[in-house]
């Protein structure tokens, strides 16, 4: 096992890593940009360092800077959390050679699935199901239009270096096709250095379903059930929860084996999610994500297994501490993402939290770097920490969602809190019939217009 290791990351994701290291008894290094100084993180670390100023770059993103910690300090190993490096194959080469151990996958797996059309070849080849599209990227408006009328329209036009909703356009004809292909072409370029795009097959209304996944690199993987991520705004997603309504027992079993099989056939170590769109019955690949996910604690509470743990059990080459049969799917449970913006508007709202009550009680979980008198800088996500809710069901988890959300109070700052007791009472929602499309229709029919 690790003697030390250092986190590479900021704020709840921070503390989280934190925590898991702590109760495997390893010893901890926070990092942290000057306006991170007081971090709850940096706090409680047994070391901390000072990396840079508050710009990113400067900072999280400086990969000197973060081995030069490491060797201040001893640390053999490194936990990137999620953003920043956690899916930088560079940054994972750059730890081998200095003989760091990097809490993640293979740099091969992360550079693969982070090229979007080499990931959608490598999960045809290990038989995930996918959208139907172009084989590989799109060069000219005449391959384009080809390849839109063989699938047909709508068709959705995909940055292949992209996410978070940059460089993507839905095209419904052909005189749009055009203007789309160039507008997702410029801001590919402009988001990501690389215009390269791909297009498939746009669905109506779809839901966003992910599979987690756990490996162990020797070809031993299995798969945790799956998470609903349909409630999203600009393609970022606001409301997590497990299991999804749209699913029962069998399509679980078999989604969950086909990935399961693939990332055995892969060798993938750590923690990772395959996403997909779900329609009609049948499942999409469209992306896979080599970290932990925000939104990882839906599982744990559903599961019970401690996937950070994993991850530093994985990377310091311990076997799975669980195989397929000891996972068993328990209850429901949902995630909300608190930000400090706007409710209505979501304007930022960056600044120092005047009082900080979060929720308590059975199935209650908040997991926040926040506390009163911190302060929000405004160089970084705007998160302030994510309600996690269990119960035995669907209703009872909402019921004790409604009143967890009502109990929680954050002044000095806006929140997306009155987003949440809007949701959570919403009939839509209670009876798990929304897409990937409801909460943008909902926001732009008014849907918030007498939240404050």
């Amino acid at each position: 096992m690790f003697d030390k290791i250092l986190i590479a990351n900021r704020g709840e994701i921070a503390l989280r890593i934190l925590r898991a290291a702590k109760e495997l008894g390893i010893a901890t290094v926070a990092v942290h940009s000057t306006a991170d100084a007081d971090a709850m993180h940096v706090r409680l670390a047994d070391e901390s360092v000072c990396i840079g100023p508050p710009a990113a770059r400067d900072s999280y993103l400086n990969i000197p800077a973060l081995i030069a910690a490491c060797e201040i300090t001893g640390a053999d190993a490194i936990h990137p959390g999620y953003g920043f490096l956690s899916e930088n194959a560079r940054f994972a080469e750059v730890l081998e050679h200095h003989r760091i151990a990097f809490i993640g996958p293979k740099a091969e797996h992360i550079r693969i699935m982070g090229d979007k059309i080499e990931a959608k070849r490598t999960a045809k080849r290990l038989g995930i199901p996918c959208v139907p599209g172009s084989e590989g990227g799109i060069s000219d408006e005449g391959e384009a239009k080809k390849v839109a009328k063989s699938i047909g329209y709508p068709v959705i036009i995909k940055a292949a270096a992209g996410g978070g909703g940059r460089g993507m356009k839905v095209a419904r004809n052909e005189e749009d096709l055009v203007h789309a292909l160039h507008t997702a072409k410029t801001e590919a370029k402009a988001a990501f250095g690389d215009d390269a795009v791909y297009i498939e097959k746009y669905l109506e209304k779809p839901r966003h379903i992910e599979i987690q996944v756990l490996g162990d690199g020797k070809g031993n993987a299995i798969h945790l059930g799956e998470r609903d991520c349909s409630l999203q705004r600009r393609h970022q997603k606001v409301w997590e929860e497990g299991p999804s309504p749209a699913l029962n027992l069998e399509m679980r079993e078999r989604i969950g084996g086909v990935v399961a099989k693939a990332m055995q056939e892969l060798k993938y170590a750590g923690a990772g999610t395959i996403e997909f769109l779900y329609e009609d019955g049948e499942f999409y690949f469209i992306e896979m994500n080599t970290r932990i996910q925000v939104e990882h604690p839906v599982t744990e509470m559903i599961t019970g297994i401690d996937l950070v743990n994993e991850q530093i059990r994985v990377a310091a080459g311990h076997p799975l501490s669980v195989t397929q049969a000891d996972i068993k799917i328990e209850g429901h449970a949902i995630e909300c993402r608190v930000n400090a913006e706007h409710p209505s508007t979501f304007r930022p709202s960056p600044g120092t939290i005047s009082y900080f009550h979060p929720p308590g009680g059975l199935g209650v979980r908040v997991d926040s770097a926040a506390y009163q008198g911190y302060r929000i800088p405004p160089h970084y996500d705007s998160l302030v920490g994510k309600l996690i809710v269990h119960g035995r069901t669907r209703n009872e988890c909402l019921m004790r969602l409604r009143r967890a959300l009502d109990e929680f109070v954050v002044d000095g700052v806006d929140t997306t809190l009155p987003l949440f007791r809007t949701l959570v009472r919403n009939p839509d929602i209670q009876n798990g019939q929304y897409d990937i499309h409801w909460l943008e229709n909902f926001l732009k029919t008014g849907g918030l217009a007498d939240v404050e």
